[in-house]
């Protein structure tokens, strides 16, 4: 979908998401929604009519309550999933660090999960090859590459999971908690990689409950409360807001 704006990475036009909690499960229950003209499913709306744009180069976070709609935003962006109306446009290679692994097979050994994820973080095959040392070494994994992933412990996975996706050269970098996870060593040779993109001039959007992260690391913050934005601007200025908001009642 083209956009009307050259240097704009990320476009959300009106964008609702909705999902169903539940489905009758009989019968019956189908002709008493029927005859009553009540709703068949029970709807959550993670998001309602959000619009906003992020331009190319920009560290954006995403801040809000659980529940407020940020990785939903998220997997939007990285095309996990669609709107139930609006539009998403986004520009570029996209690397997800949301669910890290999730492409991974489980019988695979390490080494032919690196090309499975590689491949479906659009990454082809000569450059899978050529990052190949660097994302194993990086992931600390030498050793145990050639071993299922199923004997993997949950900190082995993350950190190959991590290599991979930032190792296929991402215009656009979507992280959902990510460095909030694994040992202390590999937390701070992950911020270091993230600052690496930063000085690069990758687009970078951060979903984190870490205040001080997105204070020091995002020039911009996004505030969402109930699938809604309630504040967008200057990130020390929006956590402000939203710190002093966590006395309050939700606002929307």
């Amino acid at each position: 979908m083209p956009t009307a704006f050259d240097s704009v990475e990320v476009d959300f036009r009106h964008v609702t998401k909705r999902f169903a909690l539940r489905e009758g499960h009989t019968l019956r229950e189908f002709a008493s929604a029927i005859v009553s003209r009540k709703a068949w499913t029970n709807d959550f709306f993670a998001l309602r009519d959000v619009s906003f744009t992020i331009a190319r180069g920009e560290i954006v976070g995403i801040i809000g309550r659980n529940g407020s709609g940020k990785s939903t935003t998220l997997k939007l962006m990285a095309g996990v999933t669609a709107p139930s109306s609006g539009e998403v446009f986004v520009g570029g290679r996209v690397s997800p660090l949301i669910e890290l692994g999730a492409g991974f097979h489980p019988d695979l050994t390490g080494r032919e999960n690196v090309h499975l994820n590689g491949s479906i973080l659009g990454m082809t095959s000569r450059e899978i090859k050529e990052q190949y040392d660097s994302i194993v070494a990086f992931a600390e994994m030498e050793e145990f590459i050639d071993t299922p992933v199923k004997r993997y412990s949950s900190g082995m996975y993350i950190r190959l999971g991590f290599a991979v996706a930032v190792h296929s050269n991402p215009e656009v970098l979507l992280v959902d908690e990510v460095l909030s996870v694994g040992d202390s060593f590999f937390q701070e040779k992950s911020l270091a990689k993230m600052h690496e993109f930063r000085e690069k001039g990758t687009t970078i959007v951060v979903v984190s409950h870490s205040a001080p992260l997105i204070e020091n690391f995002c020039g911009r913050a996004i505030w969402l409360e109930r699938g809604q934005i309630v504040d967008d601007g200057p990130a020390k200025e929006v956590l402000e807001r939203y710190t002093h908001s966590q006395h309050e009642p939700h606002l929307i």
